[in-house]
């Protein structure tokens, strides 16, 4: 996918001009709750496309900036790749600037720009003052080399070089991984008339499409996703970076809330209790104690818990990374590396943030050793390093992997000899518990293939692949395939697959008026009626005829002379040897007539079924012996 797509947010103090910035940007006012109109005041998240070309796709998330609307504010910031921190010029750094600086410091945001706003309202002189009281502020931030901007939103004093600020510095940055599972964080939930459920969000990773099964996690409610919407417009697909609106069927808008993921996959885990490492605040108010019960903000989600400890009782001032536990009382989805922010719920303040080591933690002791097993799992050894990078991507080869995993490539070659990875077309690696996932789960669509389509041969290797491939790489299913075939858990007939162990068969309740049917075409011979009139006769449904037809011609039972006409196949092969023991090389219409005692209603389709089977050959009038 040539295309990169990407989310920005805007950050600041309340009135320090976000949301009159992001129309002056993109000609979309983001404040569309009538209490936001009144209030001047962004309570929910608002978003607006502000850059599209055929490379680029940039949307924009503003995130208010008032204290009581945090949780909003870092449900936004979670899912966004860069961050213009929006500082009035007449006013610099306020308290809610610093808190959204640590938030955007603890999420892991790198990218970012200032934007100084109003600068109409004050002298010229007087912007580098200000500019010199920023960068003092930000001194230590992920802000203090960003680039200053200076624009006026009313005026658009500055805008199109803001715009073009943002456009370079998304150019040059990597952009979210579009493979493997699809994931997203729903931030917004509501119902549109005539079409159901949407939920909206930003993509974390993967993709998604219209029309596919997806689950609502830790719930694990099955949705299909009956249309996709990117900025408003109908789209078949949406990629990592970017926001989506998703039209839901197979759910109600009480069934899902803010916080919850939506996912392709059940890879993602769903956990209470994470080890994880964190920073705080520099300015912690409040001594925090262990097992201080705790706001957790992570993707979009916002759970009540407690912070444990095991080499601490209590926490006042710390700058050095900590390894603690988060004990949850609800359920989240997570996995390594996601970022969150932790914060008191009473009285309200940012304790500080940081990224999960393990989301499936275990009860550990109180003590040095449980740190120092702690500091091992957030290291990780080289096995777990590249089991977690095959883990979400499936399949990688060796140079991907030493790029994910940061080991040097003699590390890298030694541990991909371990027996947990596997190297398959010679150039690629995945893992050994990975092929026998996806050997059970092959196993089991046939099983289920098997029991609905008991006549068939099997399934169509193409259909079974396609059918897994918004899973797995299609070369690795292929693997797993013909792996399965050497080692005899699936045979193969022509392009059709099956379980070793299936064999196609007239279903039983079937069985004794398929016999009934058989006998009488039998005795008829070779002067036969139509079949229709045989399944009739049986008692065979219509809806059962074809399914039953096709399965009797594979296995060789009946012949059809024509689309009417079927003979039992012993007959049709004795009638076969008759005309050839009473023929020469080469025989006219009479001749076989008189060989096989048939009449022309019959003697007619079976040339021509010899003929279509290369038996023989017309030649004229005459018909010539092949084989």
């Amino acid at each position: 996918m040539s295309k990169r797509y990407f989310t920005i947010g805007m950050a600041g103090h309340i009135d320090h001009g976000k949301t009159t910035l992001t129309k002056a940007l993109t000609n979309v006012d983001t404040d569309r709750l009538k209490e936001e109109k009144e209030r001047q005041i962004s309570i929910e998240l608002g978003f607006a496309p502000l850059y599209e070309d055929d490379e680029l796709q940039i949307s924009v998330v503003d995130v208010p900036g008032h204290e009581r609307f945090i949780r909003q504010m870092i449900a936004g910031v979670a899912g966004i790749d860069l961050v213009v921190l929006v500082v009035a010029a007449d006013e610099g750094v306020m308290p809610q600037t610093k808190e959204h600086l640590d938030i955007l410091g603890f999420l892991g945001i790198k990218a970012g720009i200032i934007a100084v706003t109003k600068v109409d309202r004050v002298e010229e002189e007087f912007i580098d003052l200000v500019k010199d009281d920023i960068l003092g502020e930000l001194e230590g931030t992920v802000f203090e080399d960003a680039p200053f901007m200076l624009v006026d939103s009313l005026s658009k004093k500055g805008i199109e070089e803001l715009k073009s600020k943002i456009i370079e510095t998304l150019k040059q940055q990597e952009v979210r991984d579009s493979r493997g599972a699809f994931r997203l964080p729903i931030d917004q939930v509501f119902t549109v008339k005539g079409q159901g459920t949407v939920v909206r969000g930003t993509v974390y990773e993967g993709s998604v499409e219209e029309g596919q099964l997806l689950k609502v996690m830790p719930k694990g409610l099955e949705v299909r996703a009956r249309q996709l919407q990117v900025h408003h417009k109908p789209a078949s697909s949406a990629f990592a970076g970017q926001r989506v609106a998703i039209n839901l069927s197979g759910v109600s808008k009480e069934d899902i809330e803010r916080g919850e993921v939506l996912v392709s996959s059940e890879q993602f885990i769903v956990t209470r209790t994470l080890d994880v490492a964190i920073k705080v605040v520099e300015d912690l108010e409040y001594l925090v104690k262990q097992r201080t019960p705790i706001k957790c903000h992570i993707g979009t989600a916002e759970v009540m818990g407690r912070i444990v400890f095991f080499d601490r009782n209590e926490l006042k001032e710390e700058n050095e990374e900590i390894l603690c536990q988060l004990r949850l009382e609800e359920e989240i989805v997570t996995k390594r590396g996601d970022r969150f922010i932790i914060r008191r719920p009473s009285p309200q303040e940012t304790i500080g943030g940081g990224w999960v080591i393990d989301p499936r933690g275990n009860k550990y002791r109180f003590g040095e050793k449980t740190i120092a097993e702690l500091e091992k799992k957030k290291v990780g050894s080289p096995i777990e390093r590249v089991s977690a990078a095959l883990y979400e991507a499936k399949s990688l080869p060796l140079i991907e992997l030493n790029k994910r995993t940061a080991l040097d490539e003699g590390t890298l070659k030694d541990t991909l000899q371990s027996e947990e990875f596997v190297l398959y077309n010679g150039k690629e690696y995945t893992l050994t518990k990975l092929i026998e996932a996806i050997e059970d789960d092959i196993t089991d669509k046939l099983e289920d293939y098997h029991r609905e389509n008991p006549m068939r041969q099997g399934l169509n290797k193409a259909e079974l692949l396609q059918s897994m491939q918004k899973m797995f790489p299609k070369n690795l299913l292929d693997f797993v395939v013909e792996n399965g075939l050497k080692k005899g858990i699936f045979t193969r007939k022509d392009q059709y697959v099956k379980t070793a162990s299936f064999e196609p068969h007239v279903p039983k309740n079937w069985e004794k008026r398929t016999e009934n049917l058989l006998k009488e075409l039998r005795k008829d011979g070779l002067k036969v009626r139509y079949l229709k009139d045989y399944f009739k006769d049986a008692g065979i449904p219509d809806n059962l005829s074809g399914e039953l037809k096709r399965f009797l011609e594979e296995q060789k039972t009946i012949v059809p002379l024509d689309d009417q006409y079927y003979w039992d196949m012993e007959l049709f092969e004795e009638a076969v040897t008759k005309l050839r023991n009473h023929t020469g090389s080469e025989f006219e219409v009479g001749e076989a007539k008189e060989a096989v005692d048939l009449s022309r209603k019959y003697m007619i389709p079976f040339l021509e079924r010899l003929d279509s089977i290369g038996y023989t050959r017309r030649v004229e009038n005459k018909r010539v012996w092949r084989k």
